[in-house]
């Protein structure tokens, strides 16, 4: 009897030691990290069959509590990579064409500052590349890109008395020069014509030499074949058919209805209308300079892009605006012009003044402005 009474009692220790090491070792496996790839023997990668027996249990209803370690045995099988494993996935090639800016005319704006080339202080272009003056393809290259992008013309309106500048304000008018339809764009190339008086390779307007029908080519050979030491080839830009005498009478009249008693300054200035091509240094800049200083240097100024604001001046029948005429941007913008030289601006009327004057009514019904007294002047 005691002896099955022990054998009972051993039984029943171990089924209680069996019971209390079951959460240890259960606690033990969920610490161990988990991954929905196990190896096989024969080492390729497939899923658990902890992951199959998890996922295929039914669902009893239980609420749903935080995400544990057994929640992560339950995820769907793999597919692939997240996106995030795709970052160093190649790219997809990007166009290399020109970038489009809104609000601005298409165009492709790299061309104000290539490679190898300096924007100067009045914002032209100069380069020494020697392939420029020893190559006549890329001289004529260059020209004829040169060519496709307009120069900026501008309106600078000043008011001061003595030496106190009342406003100062300038507007950009290089967007009527490029109509929205790249076809409806009237921009050509002209070389010099015959007898026109033009730098043609020496230090004064001359009408000789003369390269015939020749045309561009012909001009990029004789200034690549000439053997200055000092030489000087220019594109220019230039603006055509624009009344600036009429837009100039415009603003002068605006500015006396506000009662202004100050000297009043109206120009047209043109930016970005230069790219110029020099001979390379033969030692540094100091030596070209004095070469130049003696000897002169042979520039050649008989190729121009031009860009008409209109097919006619203003006045002349059958007359077609690249984009508008100047009557009808004065009346978009005459309202920001007088809001701008009323409140003593010194700066541009950008976009921004037309659409206050669109939707504000800035400017509209603005005449006299008080100056200030007297002692100012």
């Amino acid at each position: 009897m005691a002896t099955s009474i022990s054998a009972e009692k051993a039984q029943l220790q171990a089924r209680y030691n069996q019971l209390d090491q079951q959460p240890q070792q259960q606690q033990q496996q969920q610490q161990r990290p988990l991954s929905p790839l196990t190896s096989t023997p024969s080492g390729t990668s497939s899923y658990s069959q902890a992951t199959f027996s998890v996922a295929s249990e039914p669902d009893h209803g239980e609420a749903a509590g935080p995400a544990g370690p057994a929640d992560l045995n339950s995820l769907p099988p793999y597919s692939g990579p997240s996106s995030g494993s795709e970052i160093n996935l190649p790219q997809r090639p990007q166009p290399r064409g020109p970038q489009k800016y809104p609000g601005l005319p298409q165009l492709d704006y790299r061309l104000y500052t290539p490679p190898l080339f300096d924007l100067t202080a009045d914002c032209n272009i100069k380069s020494t590349a020697p392939y420029l003056s020893s190559t006549v393809a890329a001289l004529v290259s260059l020209a004829r890109a040169q060519s496709t992008v307009p120069p900026k013309p501008q309106i600078h309106i000043t008011g001061n008395r003595g030496r106190k500048v009342d406003f100062a304000v300038k507007l950009n008018l290089m967007p009527l020069l490029v109509p929205e339809d790249p076809r409806n764009r009237m921009d050509y190339l002209r070389c010099v014509g015959p007898g026109e008086p033009a730098l043609r390779g020496g230090s004064k307007p001359a009408a000789l030499p003369d390269v015939g029908e020749g045309g561009l080519e012909a001009w990029c050979r004789r200034f690549v074949e000439d053997p200055a030491q000092v030489k000087v080839f220019v594109l220019e830009r230039q603006v055509a058919n624009m009344d600036i005498n009429w837009l100039e009478g415009q603003i002068r009249s605006m500015v006396a209805t506000t009662n202004y008693k100050g000297v009043v300054s109206v120009s047209f200035p043109v930016s970005h209308a230069k790219v110029v091509v020099q001979s390379p240094d033969r030692v540094n800049k100091f030596i070209t300079s004095v070469t130049t200083l003696f000897s002169g240097k042979n520039t050649y100024e008989v190729v121009k892009a031009v860009w008409p604001f209109a097919t006619h001046k203003n006045g002349e029948p059958g007359r077609r605006c690249a984009v508008q005429s100047e009557e009808t941007w004065w009346k978009e913008w005459k309202d920001p012009i007088r809001y701008a030289i009323a409140t003593r601006r010194s700066g541009w009327v950008t976009n921004e003044d037309k659409l206050e004057a669109i939707m504000e009514g800035k400017g509209k019904g603005l005449s006299i402005v008080d100056w200030g007294p007297e002692e100012s002047y």
